[in-house]
């Protein structure tokens, strides 16, 4: 009798690690699970389509934006924080830097350095905000949700100001944004449907290079350990010597860099900025990712 309820109780508490084990790993790897069960489904479903190079490379270049958002929204978050206005932000940057572009060159700037400084403006903008952002959750200590999701109507109130509720499109002849966003890298040997070779867009190469540059930080720098650091036990950063409001500061700084990326990133693939639709709910897509 006693054998078999040793038995019975050793074969439970199997079943309970095996069934831990299973969540673990569900938690720790469900995205990507989901992500190649989905892209097994549409490879298998849709074969002569989906695996076309131009298809994949097209995919890419659409989320490029949203993944360069996601990576700074991964920052914010592994230093215990969340940023809900970045797709107004992304918005607020995209809109303001065509402004830019268009005034300078219609006032004979040359057209090259007109698109790089109405580039830079975003990038700088959207760090504006995500600095404005910081100081209000750190120095104001003002919960983040509160701040960001104040952020999100506040920026994207001030961009349909600007646009007027419409669309500011590129200046006439100002090719230079648009020949941006169609150009890349040619892919030696692989071919698109016209026999022509496939081109990995400038976007997408930005999108990696942010990926591998957030990487880098988290793992071989000391402000991404102390993003871990804060994000683990803000008390034990504290006492440990850590500038704890100046890492979280710079953490809503880096991702609003980065929604300034991605909002010129949408300028050079669609040539316009759509007040109500660049960035929608690109905060929910970002944090999912």
């Amino acid at each position: 009798m006693s054998e078999s309820t040793h038995t019975n109780g050793t074969d439970g508490g199997h079943v309970n690690t095996t069934w831990k084990l299973g969540l673990s790993t569900l938690e720790r790897f469900g995205v990507v699970i989901a992500f190649i069960a989905l892209f097994a489904y549409n490879a298998i479903t849709q074969p002569e389509t989906f695996l076309k190079p131009e298809n994949l490379r097209n995919l890419l270049n659409q989320n490029a934006d949203i993944g360069v958002i996601a990576v700074g929204m991964t920052l914010v978050i592994i230093a215990g924080g969340i940023d809900l206005s970045v797709g107004a932000v992304m918005a607020f940057a995209a809109a303001v830097g065509m402004i830019t572009m268009n005034s300078l060159f219609e006032g004979s700037m040359n057209e090259t350095l007109a698109v790089i400084i109405g580039l830079a403006t975003g990038i700088g903008l959207g760090a504006a905000c995500g600095l404005l952002n910081g100081l209000l959750v750190t120095i104001g200590r003002i919960p983040a949700f509160i701040v960001t999701l104040a952020g999100l109507i506040g920026f994207r109130s001030v961009t349909l100001a600007i646009a007027e509720g419409g669309e500011i499109r590129a200046a006439d002849k100002l090719n230079a944004l648009q020949t941006f966003g169609r150009d890349g890298f040619k892919i030696p040997g692989v071919l698109d449907y016209y026999d022509q070779p496939v081109v990995f867009y400038w976007n997408i190469l930005i999108f990696f290079a942010v990926v591998i540059a957030g990487q880098l930080l988290l793992s071989r720098t000391r402000l991404g350990r102390h993003f871990i650091a804060v994000g683990s036990n803000e008390i034990a950063a504290k006492y440990s010597g850590i500038a704890v409001n100046r890492v979280r500061t710079w953490s809503y700084v880096l991702v609003g860099a980065c929604a300034g990326i991605a909002a010129l990133m949408s300028l050079a693939r669609m040539n316009s900025v759509s007040s109500s639709g660049v960035g929608h709910l690109a905060e929910l897509d970002a944090i999912a990712a």
